[in-house]
């Protein structure tokens, strides 16, 4: 039987075997199957720079390209935008709050306005070392800036743009003027404290010192608003041995810790009195709607929780109790994925005892990844395996959702026709549908926001993993293309998914201070301000970890 398998038969009458591959084709074949298998191979492991690869629970090493880039020029591209949007607001806005590139303006958010782009850019121009423009920025602080005004500030802007820009000048450049500058600002801002509950208003009026209700929400504050004061005015107190501004926003926390949350989510707005109503009235200081999201109105309060416990040497647990209550909760009740290519995204609910998350997202959530990666590791760099091991699961977990969100974030910017993110996406859990985000056109503006620079800059500090700063001088390249103009500044756009996007006359002032900072900060190899020594603030002001004194030292320290 065996005989009739044998390929040394022989049998007249058979006709000779041809060969499966003529012989002219087999030398071809003997080179190009190796060549593919060796393509296929560099698609498996060494992976192109721009290929967004899969994130999974293994310590993320580092890409093996990118060594032969220069990132000192990349980083000087950077300085030079910057260049290219002071210059135009110092030739025409000189002093105003506000810059329009197009009409070549300036405008002021109040009657008199308190140079919120100088105040809000000074650290910008210090690490940049542009000495020059920085000598006039501060000249103009020390003589022109004069909070004495009777007009209406917000509160949360001003505490985030103003006082943390003087806070975090002053840390920098060791100038007492910043620092008598940010005692004139909170002394008037306390007056916002003023309310029946521990809730500060949303506004305030500087000379008057009395705090404004919202103009809106029946005069509710944002709950994002009143919880990311605590970092600026604790930092005051620390600075000035004064524990009132420290005692003022603690005591804003301690209400908040007070009040039902579910697993540790918040709605996004908190009531005062309204005007409509007694003083008396039973839910002044509580929450006001039901609407949950880590976009607008409700961030930073996430952020801030976070933060305080790394401000103050880890010595207030009860801060990090609450940040991993709300984490907890995001991840059981808001972390989702997209179809088909299972992108995670953070979505909202319309009412905390909801089950179906609303695929909404705000380009505002893309702080969570890094915040997620900061709260992993608290600011330690993640340099080998063991690293990566001594942390626990459920920091790895976290340091995981944080990547790829950040991986979400990203593909926000790399889908569309001019490269740049929207402010909003809906992300798409249709099994039908082949399109992973969706854009509405009421939402497809850019506002050049920091967010997903801001998580590529604390991934990049904390993993190492080059593919980080290959995303964000994408992302650079981007908006040199579309929103730079060239008479000077730049403009936020219509619409992102079309070309050309279209522009709007205005460039914020986050552009300065926090989106290019954060690109600076990501192609710098010096490590200039390390995130175990610096915390910043939500307008991406670096203001320094501290060990608090027993005379400013707050109640957070002893709370279980």
């Amino acid at each position: 039987m065996l005989a009739m398998y044998s390929n040394n038969h022989n049998d007249e009458n058979e006709p000779p075997r041809q060969a499966f591959f003529p012989r002219r084709y087999r030398f071809l074949i003997r080179i190009i199957f190796p060549l593919i298998a060796v393509y296929l191979l560099y698609l498996i492991v060494y992976r192109p720079e721009n290929w967004i690869p899969n994130t999974s629970t293994e310590f993320p090493s580092p890409l093996p390209h990118g060594s032969d880039v220069n990132w000192l020029n990349r980083q000087q591209q950077v300085r030079k935008a910057f260049q290219h949007a002071w210059s135009a607001y110092e030739r025409d806005a000189w002093g105003c709050d506000e810059y329009h590139p197009i009409s070549q303006r300036g405008s002021n958010l109040t009657t008199q306005g308190i140079g919120f782009t100088i105040v809000d850019s000074l650290d910008t121009l210090f690490l940049m070392n542009l000495t020059d423009e920085f000598r006039r920025a501060r000249d103009w602080v020390a003589n022109e800036l004069d909070f004495d005004i009777d007009g209406e500030v917000n509160l949360f802007e001003t505490t985030i743009r103003v006082l943390g820009g003087l806070l975090s000048t002053y840390n920098l450049s060791g100038d007492m003027e910043f620092l008598s500058k940010a005692v004139d600002l909170a002394d008037r801002l306390l007056g916002a404290f003023l309310s029946p509950t521990a809730i500060p208003y949303a506004s305030v009026n500087l000379r008057r010192k009395s705090g404004i209700q919202a103009h809106f929400a029946s005069g509710a504050s944002s709950t994002s608003e009143v919880t990311t004061l605590q970092l600026e005015f604790k930092y005051l107190s620390y600075l000035t041995g004064d524990e009132k501004y420290w005692k003022k926003v603690e005591e804003t926390i301690f209400k908040i810790d007070s009040l039902e949350r579910v697993d540790g989510l918040v709605p996004i707005y908190i009531r005062h009195v309204s005007v409509s109503e007694s003083l008396d009235n039973p839910n002044d200081g509580l929450f006001w709607g039901s609407r949950i999201t880590l976009g607008a109105r409700g961030d930073s309060y996430y952020e801030y929780l976070l933060k305080q416990y790394i401000q103050t040497s880890r010595t207030e647990p009860m801060y990090r109790r609450m940040y991993d209550q709300a984490m907890q909760g995001v991840k059981t009740r808001l972390v989702n994925y997209s179809l088909p290519s299972k992108l995670l995204f953070v979505g909202e609910l319309l009412h905390p005892t909801s089950t179906s998350i609303i695929p909404k997202m705000d380009h505002l959530v893309c702080f969570l990844g890094g915040s997620l990666a900061l709260g992993a590791t608290e600011g330690r760099t993640i340099r080998s395996k063991e690293d990566y091991s001594a942390l626990s699961k459920n920091s790895r977990e976290d340091l995981r959702i944080g990547t790829e969100l950040t991986k979400s974030c990203a593909q926000m910017y790399f889908t569309t026709a001019t490269g740049l993110a929207p402010e909003i996406v809906y992300f798409n859990t249709d099994k039908t549908s082949m399109d992973d985000l969706n854009i509405k056109p009421m939402d497809s503006h850019s506002l050049l926001r920091p967010e997903t620079v801001e998580s590529l800059f604390i991934l990049w500090r904390i993993t190492r993993n080059v593919k980080y700063r290959h995303w964000g001088w994408k992302i650079f390249e981007a908006f040199e293309k579309y929103a730079k103009h060239e008479k000077g500044g730049y403009t936020s756009l219509d619409d992102v998914t079309t070309i050309p996007p279209g522009r709007r006359d205005k460039m914020e002032t986050f552009w300065l201070a926090e989106t290019l900072k954060y690109l600076y900060l990501l192609f710098d190899d010096t490590d200039v301000l390390p995130l175990d020594k610096y915390v910043f603030n939500t307008e991406a002001h670096p203001l320094p970890i501290f060990m608090p004194s027993e005379e400013v030292r707050g109640a957070g320290w002893s709370r279980s």
